[in-house]
């Protein structure tokens, strides 16, 4: 079940800075592990060649490339460039983002911007190139991760993310609609709280440095009693891309341990 033979998966966001298994990562490897071959792509090119290398190393098919998503220059390389090596694209995982703090009172515009431009323009700018080819194709998934801050407040003041996360889901649930009849389909995954490499410099921004005690509260929000890791994220983004879930778009799987419908 949930083989991806013969389907070129395009990943955005694909590295993790540093060591461990951040989602992009973590989504890029596990797609290549069900067969897909992988076309990833990050900001940071080093981060996106270990990503590669881990891929090759267990005998799977993996190309890089650098690029900004919310650039449309680079995303039109980006595309052109998997195109050129595979000829199509079964699978595209838009996976940028981005978290700053702030309300509308102290979050200067430019940042309210820029949060934007990575949260939803990434997608919305991977989605018009790639749409296109599905569409030719009369097949493709695309899977937008989001956040369970896009569905209510999960106890960090961040509001143009929230408001960014918010706005992708209902980007992927309006689009899935319009492309159904063509054979693409779009949904989301959003996850909660998981314990990836991104924890320390969020307990930075949020929490004044306290790692310690910045995991410990983000346990203790889930009623699960634990964060959750990407590997939990991958294996949604998994379903959504393979098969199996052919009859499914338009839709969000919320993998949060249960933090969305708890009040504490």
């Amino acid at each position: 079940m949930l083989r991806l033979d013969g389907k070129v998966a395009l990943v955005t966001g694909c590295g993790t800075r540093g060591e461990g298994w951040g989602n992009g990562r973590t989504i890029a490897v596990l797609l290549a592990r069900q067969g897909a071959t992988v076309f990833g792509s990050d900001m940071d090119l080093a981060a996106a060649e270990a990503t590669r290398d881990l891929i090759r190393k267990e005998g799977g098919h993996a190309e890089v490339v650098q690029a900004d998503a919310t650039r449309h220059e680079d995303v039109e390389r980006m595309v052109a460039a998997c195109m050129a090596a595979h000829g199509r694209i079964d699978i595209l995982v838009n996976n940028v983002g981005r978290s700053e703090p702030g309300g509308p009172v102290e979050m200067d515009e430019a940042t309210w911007d820029e949060q934007f431009d990575v949260n939803v323009k990434s997608a919305y700018l991977a989605c018009k190139a790639v749409l296109p080819i599905m569409e030719k194709q009369a097949q493709g998934s695309v899977v937008n991760i989001s956040s369970v801050a896009g569905l209510r407040y999960v106890g960090k003041p961040q509001v143009a993310y929230a408001a960014g996360k918010a706005a992708l889901m209902q980007m992927t649930r309006t689009t899935a609609v319009m492309y159904a009849p063509r054979g693409v389909r779009l949904n989301s995954v959003v996850p909660g709280l998981v314990f990836t490499p991104l924890v320390q410099r969020l307990a930075d921004k949020y929490a004044g440095g306290d790692f310690e005690g910045f995991v410990a509260h983000r346990h203790n929000q889930v009623p699960m009693g634990r964060m959750g890791d990407a590997w939990d994220v991958a294996h949604a983004v998994l379903f959504l891309a393979a098969d199996e879930s052919r009859y499914i778009t338009g839709q969000e799987i919320v993998v949060d341990g249960g933090l969305v419908q708890a009040t504490r």
